[in-house]
């Protein structure tokens, strides 16, 4: 593939099977981590930035001359979400695929549903759908991929739901939220203004179901 694609929240799990593969597929990547140490297996070329998206200083230089945006943070979203949006604009660049969670729509039906708000806890909740609300009203080719609970399994195996539709499944590991985000990236007219529940197929139940 070809294309500047810069990855924020890089050390995090889920970013690290995506860069290893935006690797192989030769992008020339930027990295953006808080802390250099959890990079892992950078690719040959790419370039590495330590710092925080809160900072202008940091995120608008590392923004200049992208073609694609990659967010898989955590914590504070919604105020990350704002400034990844103000940055972007001011950047001119317009593709993003950001990671937020389960259950933000009230979407995930049944007792895995409450039991999900019990445990992710509605104020978190809450935070991720306004990161979410942000980037929906912000005007940028956006796709919104929410993830059911994460596993470690070295697997793509996943399905996706609409925003609109109930959430299936429990669970789906890393690497597959991976794979559905670098297929983005490689062809990035592919979902936009999309919102994506991201599950392994034959996974419900009312807790996670770790097969």
């Amino acid at each position: 593939m070809t294309g500047k694609v810069l990855v924020l929240g890089a050390g995090g799990h889920i970013a690290r099977w995506a860069v290893d593969m935006l690797g192989q597929e030769q992008a020339e990547l930027t990295l953006l981590a808080r802390d250099r140490a959890r990079l892992r297996n950078v690719p040959p070329g790419a370039r590495v930035i330590a710092g925080d998206v809160l900072d202008a200083d940091v995120l608008g230089p590392a923004l200049q001359g992208q073609d694609v945006v990659y967010a898989n943070l955590a914590g504070n979203l919604d105020e990350q979400a704002q400034h990844i949006v103000a940055a972007m604009s001011g950047a001119g660049v317009r593709r993003l695929v950001f990671v937020t969670a389960l259950g933000i729509y009230d979407e995930v039906p049944g007792p895995f549903g409450r039991w999900n708000v019990r445990t992710i806890g509605a104020g978190t909740l809450s935070t991720y759908r306004s990161a979410a609300d942000a980037i929906t009203a912000s005007g940028l080719d956006y796709t919104i991929l929410r993830p059911a609970w994460l596993s470690d399994k070295d697997e793509i195996d996943y399905e996706v739901t609409q925003r609109d539709e109930p959430f299936r499944g429990t669970t789906v590991s890393r690497k597959s939220v991976a794979a559905l985000a670098v297929e983005i990236v490689k062809d990035p007219a592919r979902w936009v203004r999309g919102d994506l529940g991201v599950n392994k197929p034959g996974t419900e139940g009312d807790r996670p179901v770790f097969d």
